[in-house]
């Protein structure tokens, strides 16, 4: 069990980046609110990980905060969540808020994010319900520059891996409004505008 990494970030394309540990590079897939407060490429990092080992592949998932960490890993125990919506979950929503849709049983606000139906959303209300740990407010408090690559297109296809469809990623980036945003803010903001729909 791989329990956290301490290295230098070698690659960050949302939502995977690789973490160098010893010469080993460390392929990881973390959520938007981990992406948030990741420092640049070649800078030190240490994140909290959780191990998955599937038939078919080996996957490391990387968290910024013990909270998120643990929404991650009572996610996984709910019938029908999969890492990826875990991480669609955690990237659409923030713990506090998750907390809250679970203690007001709000639908509505879960069936925003991509893969989360009506049904699934229902089920994750009543399951979570018992499973939910106060926070304990612990946070990153690194701001990640902008990538050197295309923002919008860095942006796209964090957005298309969360599970949006390529049409619908491309109308949240065009709702994230004009100017020169760095990628993690095209997210953020594309991630906002969907949740207003």
């Amino acid at each position: 069990m791989i329990g956290s990494l301490r290295g230098r970030i070698s690659s960050k394309t949302p939502p995977q980046l690789t973490v160098e540990v010893g010469g080993v590079g460390y392929e990881l897939e973390a959520p938007m609110s981990t992406f948030f407060h990741l420092p640049a490429v070649g800078e030190e990092v240490k994140l909290l990980t959780h191990f998955v080992v599937r038939e078919d592949a080996q996957l490391l998932y990387g968290f910024a905060t013990q909270d998120e960490r643990r929404l991650f890993r009572s996610l996984l125990k709910v019938s029908g969540i999969g890492p990826k919506i875990g991480l669609a979950l955690l990237s659409g929503i923030s713990v506090e808020a998750f907390a809250t849709c679970v203690k007001n049983q709000d639908v509505g606000a879960l069936i925003r994010v991509p893969g989360i139906g009506r049904k699934t959303a229902e089920r994750l209300l009543i399951e979570m319900r018992d499973r939910l740990v106060p926070t304990d407010g612990t946070s990153a408090d690194t701001v990640v520059p902008p990538p050197d690559a295309s923002p919008e297109s860095e942006a796209f296809g964090a957005l298309t891996a969360l599970g949006y469809r390529p049409a619908e990623a491309t109308r949240l980036l065009k709702a994230a409004g004009p100017g020169t945003h760095s990628t993690e803010e095209l997210i953020r903001r594309a991630l906002q505008a969907a949740a207003r729909d």
